[in-house]
């Protein structure tokens, strides 16, 4: 699974990030008055799976879907799934942004992606576009969380040095630029509704269907 945390695993084999760990409840807070009272809500890259339960259990009445294109993520997420016993709570769903093949043929009320589009080729974002363009009814939201470039915003050091770091990585990795988000977003029928800053120099973005 690609990520930069260092993940842990736990007595029963699932695996558990301090980033996930650390930022699950200010995502929710920011998130939850966009939400529906009821609904399902598809979510790219879950990684852990510490997410999708958190959120799960405070959203009682949304069904929760996540997804990761990582056997290793899924596995983990299902164990904190079945761990958590939640109704809600679906399990996970094998979903690359680059293999249209993967995607569901479903409609969702929202699509959550949280720290995917840096760790991850651009043409991964492309996907994401794409598959919300189609899988958002009108008015459908897009909730994007993690760390930006933005035009007139000095980059902070850290965010500098994570960005470099990704790049050693992988070179097609790395801090994209908001208003390029914003722009693909635009021809895939979604308008920016909303930026929040958040903690440790990261952003929410909210879109929605046109």
């Amino acid at each position: 699974m690609q990520t930069m945390d260092n993940l842990v695993a736990t007595p029963q084999g699932a695996l558990t990030s301090p980033a996930a760990q650390r930022n699950a409840d200010a995502i929710l807070q920011r998130l939850r008055p966009h939400l529906p009272a009821k609904g399902r809500v598809l979510e790219i890259a879950s990684g852990s799976g510490q997410h999708a339960v958190h959120f799960a259990k405070a959203l009682p009445d949304i069904d929760w879907q996540p997804s990761d294109p990582s056997a290793e993520a899924r596995e983990s997420i299902d164990l904190w799934a079945k761990a958590s016993a939640l109704p809600n709570l679906q399990h996970a769903m094998a979903l690359d942004m680059l293999d249209q093949s993967q995607w569901p043929q479903d409609s969702y009320d929202a699509i959550v992606c949280i720290n995917m589009v840096h760790i991850s080729p651009w043409a991964a974002t492309e996907g994401l576009m794409q598959l919300a363009e189609r899988a958002l009814p009108r008015g459908g939201l897009l909730y994007l969380y993690g760390p930006y470039r933005e035009e007139k915003v000095p980059l902070a050091p850290s965010n500098a040095a994570f960005h470099a770091s990704l790049k050693s990585r992988n070179p097609e990795w790395g801090l994209r630029d908001r208003a390029h988000v914003s722009a693909l977003a635009k021809q895939h029928g979604l308008l920016p509704t909303l930026r929040a800053e958040m903690p440790a120099n990261n952003i929410s973005l909210m879109f929605r269907r046109f």
